[in-house]
């Protein structure tokens, strides 16, 4: 699997398309991805890149890692594999009761 970069501090009027065109200038880029809410389709602030030459990752982080992109010094680093973060709850909320109230157990 390829090693991702990960980008931080993004302004929400970056698109796929800048941070793309952005990226481009350490090497050949295979996508660049602005993570959006899935609810109101408005960027949440990170997204990103991975080039097609592994090589050029180290490069963007040392070159690029403070730099302004759309008015904003983003932050430019790897990526942490998917599997070494914490799964979130699935949503099993009943397991209270079903309240928002912890019961008390005195």
């Amino acid at each position: 699997m390829a090693q991702n970069l990960f980008i931080g501090s993004l302004a929400y009027a970056t698109t796929d398309d800048t941070m793309n065109a952005f990226f481009a200038q350490i090497g050949e880029v295979e996508s660049a991805r602005v993570i959006t809410d899935r609810d109101s389709g408005r960027s949440k602030g990170f997204g990103f890149v991975e080039y097609k030459d592994e090589a050029n990752n180290q490069k963007a982080v040392d070159q690029l890692n403070g730099k302004e992109l759309d008015g904003r010094a983003i932050s430019v680093g790897l990526a942490r594999p998917k599997e070494d973060r914490p799964r979130r709850d699935s949503g099993d909320r009943g397991s209270n009761g079903g309240g928002s109230f912890r019961q008390r157990s005195w």
